[in-house]
């Protein structure tokens, strides 16, 4: 009889792995750094914002991104008082008196609410844009043609100059974001970071330009007051800041969630749907392995296809 071989024992199973939340940052994503968005880039902008928005002399210089806020604010008032039956009266956009809307019928509480959610929501935006390249270029030509379109009203030369530098960086960050040094490729995302804290709070600029600038268009807040007179515009404000929080915070665990990608990937990615250049397409596809197919494009068409009628 045979004897039979000898016992070799099993390896041990490895445990499985533990399941990371969606919403839980990597971490590039947790640390701060250069390369990637996180919580606190946004309070540092909030504070710079806020320090830009009310100091005087410096408030001239955002005077292009404070027209872009306001006038997208606006636009919200503009459309939900079309869409509930009202009609525009006069419309005002001024980076100094703010801006105002005044209607003739609609639905007052909607019409004055879609100022701060619109404001909020197209924030988030472009929040979620600060986290990943190909969403930051997509929201780029938002933000393009958002700067221009206030020039149709403005007649100060030096807005005029400064909406020019704007766009001239809009465009200087959308190429440098494909230039070889990995650490230079985050600059169209941090801009549009920037924006999207400027209009997603903008409840606090608001609010700030009605307690130390007294200007002439009031705060929605203010509006709200005298909407529901019983409650005052400090207590609406509040209560628009704590809205805009818990939304901006919900983007932002949006942004964690969607875009867990690397520079690397992200420059692949971006230059694999935006650039037309088969040649470039191809040479990335072969520095990065992320889109390994492109490497099996064939850019010419099949020579002969049927014929379906």
């Amino acid at each position: 009889m045979d004897s039979l071989p000898p016992y070799v024992p099993r390896p041990p199973v490895a445990p499985p792995a533990p399941r990371m939340s969606p919403v839980a940052p990597t971490h590039d994503q947790a640390r701060p750094s250069r390369f990637h968005s996180s919580p606190l880039h946004i309070v540092v902008y909030a504070v710079v914002i806020f320090a830009f928005w009310n100091i005087p002399g410096a408030r001239t210089l955002i005077n292009p991104l404070k027209l872009f806020t306001i006038g997208w604010h606006e636009l919200c008032h503009i459309s939900l008082a079309i869409l509930t039956g009202g009609s525009v009266m006069k419309v005002c956009i001024d980076p100094d008196m703010g801006g105002a809307t005044i209607v003739s019928g609609g639905h007052p509480p909607t019409i004055l609410a879609a100022g701060y959610v619109g404001s909020t929501i197209f924030g988030g935006l472009f929040i979620m844009a600060g986290f990943d390249t190909l969403v930051s270029k997509i929201m780029s030509f938002v933000l393009g043609v958002g700067l221009i379109a206030p020039l149709a009203l403005v007649r100060n030369k030096l807005t005029i100059l400064l909406t020019v530098v704007y766009e001239g960086l809009l465009v200087g960050f959308w190429f440098i974001d494909h230039a070889r040094s990995c650490k230079r490729r985050q600059a169209l995302r941090w801009y549009c970071l920037f924006i999207g804290v400027m209009n997603a709070l903008y409840v606090v600029w608001d609010i700030a330009d009605d307690k130390y600038f007294r200007k002439a268009n009031d705060s929605d807040a203010t509006q709200w007051s005298l909407l529901y007179p019983r409650i005052p515009a400090h207590v609406w404000a509040t209560l628009w800041i704590i809205f805009e929080i818990a939304v901006l915070t919900g983007f932002v665990l949006l942004g964690i969630a969607a875009f867990k990608r690397t520079p690397d990937e992200m420059y692949a990615e971006a230059g694999y749907h935006l650039m037309c250049n088969n040649h470039l397409q191809t040479r990335i596809a072969s520095r990065y392995p992320l889109y390994p197919t492109l490497n099996a494009v064939d850019p010419s068409p099949p020579s002969s296809l049927p014929l379906v009628l």
